[in-house]
């Protein structure tokens, strides 16, 4: 997979080089993904491309806004199960500002949609903050709760390196649907009951909830331009933060696109990012 720089108002687009024609292009784009609870899959009707949330992520919280994503297969590279290998490239290659102005999404009315006892609900704010409440039964994980506000390099510090997780189970699962072909323990955090069968244990102590916002900001990154609002996940997950998006874009008056002055721009993901910041884990 390469990640190619491109011009302002391009977007964030996959390019499958395993096809030919037009069909290789995806749209990094919320109504084009495709209902799969496990990952987030894009589709263009006849292409796909699988498990984009951590590659997003990365590119939403350094900040980059237009990029072309070559990849010779239908899902992206789980690398070490987190976003930190591609944080790590992208700032070692450098980035670049652009000669354009920066659109935002402006959330504007508070948006909820539920699915049994999952929840996920966008509401006005200044800048993007995540709250994320997880609970699960395996004693390795339990009850996780944790609030950012994710400027000034917060996403690379506090949130880029954390690791997928499952269930021992789970792996199974996403195999048979041909997902996570290349996962291992070195990849993910695979618990079972109270044990971590992962070697070296967890990165932070609330590893799996710090996983579920950056999967929540990678799954944001799919509305087209940065949020400036607040998100709420308590057990939510790929399809139902999705769920999320279309309610937003399918209610009147709900957001805003508005032009970023540089005031603002100071407080999206990615503004204010320092070399430091990756070295906080690297």
């Amino acid at each position: 997979m390469t990640v190619h720089p491109a011009a302002a108002e391009f977007g964030i687009w996959f390019r499958r080089t395993d096809i030919d024609g037009d069909q290789a292009l995806v749209p990094a784009r919320w109504d084009a993904v495709a209902q799969t609870p496990l990952c987030t899959r894009l589709e263009n009707g006849t292409v796909s491309v699988a498990t984009v949330e951590h590659v997003m992520a990365a590119l939403a919280g350094c900040g980059i806004h237009n990029a072309l994503i070559e990849i010779d297969g239908p899902e992206v590279p789980i690398l070490d199960g987190s976003a930190a290998p591609f944080v790590e490239a992208f700032l070692a290659r450098g980035l670049r500002r652009q000669a354009a102005p920066v659109r935002v999404l402006r959330i504007c009315e508070t948006v909820e949609v539920t699915e049994g006892a999952a929840r996920a609900r966008l509401s006005p704010a200044d800048s993007l903050e995540i709250d994320f409440e997880i609970d699960f039964p395996d004693a390795a994980i339990g009850h996780q709760q944790k609030r950012l506000t994710l400027a000034n390099g917060t996403f690379v510090r506090e949130l880029c390196d954390s690791r997928t997780f499952c269930r021992n189970a789970d792996v199974d699962a996403m195999r048979a649907q041909g997902l996570a072909l290349g996962g291992t323990l070195d990849n993910a955090v695979v618990v079972e009951g109270a044990q971590i069968l992962t070697p070296g244990g967890l990165r932070h102590p609330d590893e799996p909830v710090r996983h579920k916002m950056l999967d929540a900001l990678g799954d944001l990154a799919l509305a087209g331009a940065p949020i400036l609002g607040r998100y709420e996940g308590h057990r939510a997950g790929h399809a139902l933060t999705n769920r999320l998006l279309r309610a937003l874009f399918a209610t009147p008056g709900a957001f805003r696109l508005q032009t970023c002055p540089p005031e603002l721009a100071s407080r999206l993901p990615g503004a204010g990012l320092r070399p430091a910041d990756l070295r906080a884990v690297a």
